[in-house]
């Protein structure tokens, strides 16, 4: 499949600002299943492109002039091969056991310790239970648009019982990692086929240990269900703090007001 992306992000300020700085992830990752056939990236300021921690096509926007407004466009063309039962080719240097770190927003409390021993007995990691523990999350928070913020955690979510996608990866990652099963967090989208609404999605990889099969399965919390090419990834992290297409801070501005317009459309 071939994915056709255009993401417009917008922020605009009652004051003006004197400065920002912004961590982008917002190129598609070198990866055996998604091949960037054209991509761009549009944006004022001064841009330094460099590989993150996790292996992430990462920039940095700096803009130190004054300004009360400031649009973020990444648009281009991604072709994009389904995994064969959501696995993917590991070809990251790095040891899954970093993925076994819980942050602030994955951390396990008593609510979580129990839906992971639930889920998964014995810690097992096969993709059965796996997918057992995205299919309960699916039914235990409800996904709900606005219900909670970018800094609410798993257990808040979970205790709410409503959510969103970055809510659902977050459970999912904390109760892998309450058993020490290797789990991580992507970003990235997702076509939205006959929804009609497009925008940025998250789900997980995590490290399964199948009969026939050791390494990273991608699972969509939200939609209980692998990884298709209907996907494009852009980052991995621990956590959405670490894969968000957009993270930064400014100087300035007084209130901000934020609009964000993404278009999939498969070819």
């Amino acid at each position: 499949m071939q994915l056709s992306i255009r993401h417009e992000t917008r922020y605009s300020y009652t004051a003006p600002l004197a400065y920002t700085i912004q961590q982008l992830h917002l190129t598609p990752r070198v990866e055996a299943q998604q091949h960037v056939l054209s991509w761009n990236l549009s944006m004022p300021g001064h841009v330094h492109a460099y590989t993150d921690a996790y292996r992430n096509l990462s920039h940095m926007l700096t803009l130190d002039t004054p300004h009360q407004s400031l649009k973020i466009v990444a648009s281009g063309m991604v072709e994009t091969t389904c995994p064969v039962k959501g696995r993917m080719p590991n070809g990251d240097s790095l040891s899954p056991l970093i993925y076994t770190v819980s942050t602030r927003l994955t951390e396990p409390t008593p609510g979580i310790l129990e839906l992971a021993a639930a889920c998964l007995p014995d810690g097992n990691a096969r993709t059965g239970h796996l997918m057992a523990l995205a299919e309960h999350i699916f039914g235990a928070v409800t996904y709900q648009s606005g219900a909670t913020a970018v800094t609410s955690t798993a257990s808040e979510a979970l205790a709410l019982g409503q959510g969103v996608c970055q809510d659902h990866a977050h459970l999912f990652l904390a109760c892998c990692h309450a058993h020490g099963i290797p789990a991580r967090y992507v970003s990235g989208y997702i076509d939205p086929e006959t929804s009609g609404h497009a925008a940025s999605h998250a789900w997980v990889d995590a490290w399964v240990v199948d009969k026939d099969y050791t390494g990273w399965v991608s699972i969509d919390v939200t939609h209980a269900r692998l990884m298709t090419d209907a996907y494009c990834r852009l980052a991995v992290g621990r956590d959405y703090d670490a894969a968000a297409p957009i993270r930064g801070v400014r100087r300035g501005g007084g209130t901000e007001s934020l609009s964000v317009d993404v278009q999939i459309v498969p070819q």
